[in-house]
């Protein structure tokens, strides 16, 4: 009977442990099924190994700026200076066009008689003859007859050497002499002219340097007394016209670039700012104001490099401002201090106070306290 009674409980206890093992069989499957799910969760989560950041970045990094502009010039033989003749007779023979000015050698002939040249700032105005008259004529004289070669003596009254930007007005110039005009004879022996021992106006044409025939502006059979041609310098140079304002950071002696039609790029200088500034009123056709310019010469510094060109559009590439391996970052790195001044942002959000210096071609210099070359800063470009 105890048996009997016994067996029902014995059965409600596996009954219970049936349930309790069934549960903690439910429980440990859903589980799993959860430790599965976290697991695939958790894949998802993990960062790609190639993903984009979420901000980009940019590194500092060490280079020269500098800080330049390009304008258009045009390239040819400048200076253009036209060319009177002196005294009286006929003009009998002219040079070609391209024929160079040279030192000592006819230019063009009055009455079949050759008109040579001197280099110098004075022309003959006078006839010189006479021993002991003194000039910047004679000067002239005595100059250019030396650099041909010829003795001339003892130059009395011969200025000293003239100190850069002085002004000529006060230089008395040499005084003729015995021994200059014998100089002038033997040169006009050697030459083909007729031998006076005097020189007087007509007999020379006076330019200030070597140049190169660029037009021919009288006939043969005019009279002397005109425009006989014009000249240019033997160099060719680059003429630009740059805003006025800009111009202020030109300088003479500047270094330049210069690019060819051919896109080959040579080296020039800048030889001379212009002092008059051309346009700025509303004179022109539409009446609108037109652009205040400065002239600004040009030369390459080999005039080799442009041989094969007489005239052409170049464009010159002037550097105003330089900065040698300096910190630099893009300008987009920058940010705006409420408070004034700029600030780079790392990555992980700190924000580093800067310095900035020049800006150029969407570059800018930075300097700072704990900034160095290789850091990670973020930019929007």
């Amino acid at each position: 009977m105890a048996r009997r009674d016994d067996a029902p409980a014995s059965g409600r206890r596996r009954g219970r442990r049936i349930a309790a093992v069934a549960a903690a069989l439910t429980v440990l499957s859903g589980g799993a099924v959860g430790a599965v799910a976290l697991s695939a969760h958790g894949r998802d989560q993990q960062p790609k190994e190639a993903g984009a950041p979420s901000a980009q970045t940019t590194t500092l990094a060490r280079k020269d700026l500098s800080d330049s502009r390009t304008l258009t010039g045009t390239l040819g033989f400048g200076g253009q200076t036209t060319v009177k003749g002196t005294g009286k007779g006929l003009l009998t023979r002219l040079p070609k066009p391209d024929a160079t000015v040279a030192r000592g050698k006819p230019l063009y002939w009055v009455d079949d008689r050759p008109v040579m040249v001197f280099f110098g700032d004075t022309p003959v105005f006078r006839t010189l003859d006479t021993p002991g008259v003194s000039g910047r004529d004679v000067t002239v004289l005595a100059e250019n007859l030396r650099a041909l070669g010829y003795d001339t003596g003892p130059v009395a009254g011969a200025p000293p050497p003239r100190a850069a930007g002085s002004g000529h007005g006060a230089e008395p110039g040499a005084k003729l002499t015995p021994a200059l005009l014998a100089a002038l004879k033997r040169w006009q022996h050697d030459t083909g002219q007729e031998e006076t021992g005097k020189l007087v106006p007509g007999q020379v044409v006076v330019v200030p340097g070597p140049y190169r025939v660029s037009g021919i502006k009288a006939q043969l059979g005019d009279p002397v007394a005109e425009e006989v041609l014009t000249v240019t310098s033997v160099r060719k140079s680059v003429q630009v016209k740059v805003d006025a304002q800009d111009a202020a950071s030109i300088r003479k002696g500047d270094r330049v670039t210069i690019a060819l039609p051919s896109t080959k790029s040579v080296p020039g200088k800048v030889t001379s700012v212009g002092q008059t500034v051309q346009g700025g009123d509303d004179s022109n056709a539409s009446g609108a104001a037109s652009e205040a310019t400065l002239q600004v010469t040009v030369e390459p510094v080999d005039d080799a490099a442009v041989q094969d060109l007489s005239s052409a559009s170049v464009q010159v590439t002037f550097t105003a401002e330089q900065r040698k391996h300096v910190l630099v970052v893009p300008v987009g790195a920058l940010l705006a201090l409420r408070e004034g001044g700029y600030a780079l942002q790392r990555p992980g959000g700190q924000l580093v106070g800067i310095k900035t210096g020049l800006f150029a071609k969407g570059m800018v210099e930075v300097s700072g306290a704990g900034l160095k070359e290789g850091d990670r800063v973020v930019t929007t470009s």
